[in-house]
């Protein structure tokens, strides 16, 4: 299948859902060499990956993960696609604690750093989480807090076959896509960061087609896979099968423009300092910008119904205690 696959990217003719699901599964299954591994995702890549091929791909993604049974039907995730190169601190990372703090509950997948300083499994490490628990234990982790980390290679292990052909190839594919797109814990309402802002509308066409209830697909134009407040957003809002896209301005929450290096990181250890701080109430551009990263999460869940709604809500999460409540709660269950 995946010999037919490269034939057809070779002469730039796109996949059906169908192929691109089963050319994934073979890819899984030990099946493809790492030669055509690596050819099928370049091919994938230079020919620009529709709709249909990242459904598939993500279908087939799903059906391999191990699952987790969320109690509460509506879950909740913050993830980016990374690759932004921005070097910026843990934004999502930090908002999922706050949409925590509301109620709604999260299951955060993730894993370590492919392109900056500090991924989400790299700053949690730092706070004192424990990442890598059985995958039972992150089930009532994700039930009993409230709040769990998906760690994304104990729960995805048939994409080892990826490992070394991705690494080797150095570029963006198809895999960057997919990883917030196959949440084990089948969050129907999610909020993604996108390196690419020509992407958020597809994606969001994606999780529509894949079932989810709410979605918002974010990408700064200063390059951000998060809600950025150095400029203007471009967001691609998919609920009840309908997707718009649109931008946002910070002036929108009442924010002023800030400075990229108001933004900035370190390593996981800064970065994790510097969520505990916004987490206890500091405030300033940091906490601003988490804030309005968890704000489509909370209207995702239904807390909020307009996005200044839900950064309103953000920061009174914060300043009641119930956000760093969340974190400290999550430290304790993991060790």
């Amino acid at each position: 299948m995946i010999k037919d696959a490269i034939i057809r990217l070779a002469d730039r003719a796109d996949l059906s859902e169908k192929a691109a699901e089963e050319v994934m599964l073979e890819i899984m299954d030990g099946k493809a060499t790492p030669s055509q591994i690596a050819a099928y995702l370049m091919g994938l890549r230079m020919k620009g990956e529709t709709v249909d091929e990242i459904v598939g791909s993500a279908r087939a993604m799903r059906s391999r993960a191990v699952r987790i049974r969320a109690t509460d039907p509506l879950v909740v995730d913050t993830c980016g696609t990374g690759g932004d190169r921005a070097n910026t601190f843990n934004i999502s990372t930090t908002a999922a604690f706050v949409v925590a703090g509301s109620g709604l509950t999260v299951a955060k997948h993730g894993n370590r750093s492919v392109s900056s300083r500090s991924g989400s499994a790299d700053v949690l490490v730092a706070l004192g989480v424990c990442i890598d628990l059985p995958t039972e234990r992150v089930e009532d982790c994700v039930n009993e807090v409230g709040i769990g980390f998906l760690f994304a290679p104990l729960f995805h292990g048939a994409m080892k076959h990826c490992a070394g052909p991705r690494q080797e190839m150095g570029v963006r594919t198809i895999l960057n896509v997919l990883g917030p797109l196959t949440n084990p814990a089948g969050a129907v309402a999610q909020v993604v960061g996108v390196y690419d802002g020509k992407l958020t509308d597809t994606l969001a066409q994606v999780l529509v087609r894949l079932g989810s209830r709410h979605c918002f697909l974010v990408h700064g134009m200063d390059g951000l896979d998060e809600i950025t407040l150095t400029d203007r957003t471009r967001v691609s809002e998919g609920k009840a099968g309908v997707v718009s896209s649109y931008f946002i301005e910070p002036s929108e929450f009442g924010l002023a423009r800030v400075r990229p290096k108001e933004l900035e990181g370190g390593t996981p250890e800064e970065n994790a300092r510097t969520t505990r701080d916004i987490l206890q109430g500091r405030r300033g551009p940091k906490r601003d910008v988490v804030c309005l990263n968890a704000a489509p999460a909370l209207v995702a869940g239904g807390k909020a119904r307009t996005l200044q709604e839900g950064f309103e809500l953000a920061g009174k999460v914060i300043d009641g205690g119930a956000a760093i409540d969340k974190l400290e709660r999550l430290i304790a269950f993991t060790n």
